[in-house]
């Protein structure tokens, strides 16, 4: 189960650093938004992203949620990813987290392929 820290932090808007292993091994990170179920944290990305790639050869990531209101109150998730949710379900879940951060629904034209899930289970 996550803690409650991170569950707060990964579900009150603000932004996670989310890094995978390129092909060469070399970290690749972005800024994302964040989800969390009680066991995994939530990343909502395209099938066509090299991030996707990328844990496809190595599952293995570390998402780095930061307080909007204070960034040196963190938390800092080492995991892997051990599920992938495509179709309907990871499509209403980028609503979501629109609402979520921008309070409007996601521009359904930024959607260049297939939006997927990615559960990441803390190590």
């Amino acid at each position: 189960m996550l803690s409650e820290k991170v569950r707060h932090l990964a579900t009150a808007g603000n932004f996670a650093s989310f890094t995978t292993l390129r092909a060469d091994g070399q970290p690749c990170a972005q800024v994302m938004w964040v989800d969390c179920d009680d066991e995994h944290i939530i990343i909502n990305t395209e099938v066509h992203r090299a991030k996707y790639k990328n844990i496809q050869r190595d599952p293995r990531v570390v998402v780095l949620i930061t307080d909007k209101a204070n960034p040196y109150e963190y938390a800092e998730v080492r995991g892997t990813v051990v599920e992938l949710v495509h179709g309907l379900e990871a499509r209403t879940h980028i609503d979501t987290l629109a609402w979520r951060y921008f309070n409007r629904p996601y521009v359904a034209e930024q959607i260049e392929s297939e939006r997927v899930i990615l559960k990441i289970k803390p190590l």
